[in-house]
C-alpha cells in the first residue's frame, strides 16, 4: 500500500449517504491510514459550493447531472453510477390505520390517497436536491395514471428539506425520522435507505415501496477532481469494491 497521504481526502457527499459514507471512510481509514474527510449536504448545493471554490476532490451525488455538469468545466472526470436508490413512500402506522394499509398496493389507490385534502405530501427541495427532482418525476409519472394529478401534487407537495433555510433536526436525529416525529407531513417522498434509516429512530414509520409504473430510480454518480491527490482516486475507486458496496446495501442501496 502506499503510504497514506497526511492530509485527508475531501469528499462533498449527498447527505442520504451520510451513515454508509461515514462507515466506508472508517473502514478505509482503518485498512489504508488514511484519513478522509466528509461535508454532506443537498447535491444541488454541494456543487455550488465547488464551483464557489469549495475544496472537494472527491464528489458522491444523488444524481448523474450535477457531477456532469462539473466535468463539462473539464476540471473534473465524467461521473461513473456507484450505487442506486429508489424513491418509496415513507408514511405513519396511524395514516395506514386511516386509509388502509394497502394504500400503496396500485397506482390508483396511492394517488387516490396522495391526492386527499386530509393527507400532507412531504418533499425535498427540486433544483437544491436530487429527492426533491425525483419526486417531480413521480409526479409527472402520475399524471400518466391519473390526468391532472402532476399539478394537484406540485401544488400540495410541501418542501420540507434540500434547502437552506429549512429548520433542521437536532444533532443525531435524522431529518426524516424528526420531520415525521414533528407531524410536518402524513406521508414523505423519499428515499428508499432514508426511509429505513428513519425507521431505525422511529419504529412504527412504515416505507412503502412505490407501484411499478410509478416507481422512480435514482442513479447515484461519482466524480473526482482531475488534480486531486492519488489518495483521492483510491477512495473514489475503493467506493466502488465489494467491501464498500456490502456496507451501501445494507443500508438500503442497490447495487451499481
Amino acid at each position: 500500500t502506499p503510504m497514506a497521504d497526511a492530509v485527508p481526502v475531501q469528499v462533498y457527499a449527498a447527505g442520504s449517504l451520510r451513515e454508509a459514507l461515514v462507515e466506508i471512510a472508517d473502514n478505509h481509514q482503518a485498512c489504508t491510514g488514511q484519513a478522509v474527510a466528509l461535508t454532506f449536504g443537498a447535491s444541488g448545493l454541494l456543487r455550488e459550493r465547488i464551483e464557489n471554490g469549495g475544496h472537494a476532490q472527491v464528489f458522491a451525488c444523488a444524481d448523474m447531472d450535477h457531477p456532469q455538469h462539473l466535468a463539462a468545466s473539464h476540471s473534473w472526470l465524467p461521473p461513473v453510477v456507484f450505487t442506486r436508490n429508489t424513491l418509496c413512500v415513507l408514511t405513519t402506522q396511524p395514516l395506514c390505520d386511516r386509509v388502509g394499509v394497502h394504500f400503496c398496493a396500485a397506482p390508483e389507490t396511492l394517488l387516490a390517497t396522495l391526492l386527499r385534502a386530509d393527507v400532507r405530501v412531504g418533499t425535498s427541495t427540486p433544483g437544491a436536491d436530487p429527492s426533491g427532482d425525483y419526486a417531480w418525476a413521480f409526479f409527472r409519472r402520475a399524471d400518466a395514471v391519473l390526468s391532472g394529478a402532476c399539478a394537484q401534487l406540485t401544488a400540495k407537495a410541501l418542501q420540507l428539506t434540500g434547502a437552506d433555510h429549512l429548520p433542521r433536526p437536532p444533532p443525531g436525529q435524522g431529518t426524516y425520522a424528526w420531520i415525521m416525529e414533528q407531524g410536518l407531513a402524513d406521508v414523505f417522498l423519499t428515499y428508499y435507505s432514508n426511509a429505513i434509516a428513519a425507521q431505525v429512530q422511529v419504529p412504527h414509520l412504515r416505507a412503502l415501496p412505490l407501484p411499478a409504473p410509478l416507481q422512480v430510480h435514482a442513479d447515484y454518480g461519482l466524480s473526482v477532481r482531475k488534480a486531486a491527490p492519488p489518495a483521492a482516486h483510491a477512495f473514489a475507486h475503493a467506493l466502488r469494491q465489494p467491501g464498500a458496496q456490502a456496507v451501501l446495501q445494507r443500508l438500503g442501496f442497490g447495487a451499481m
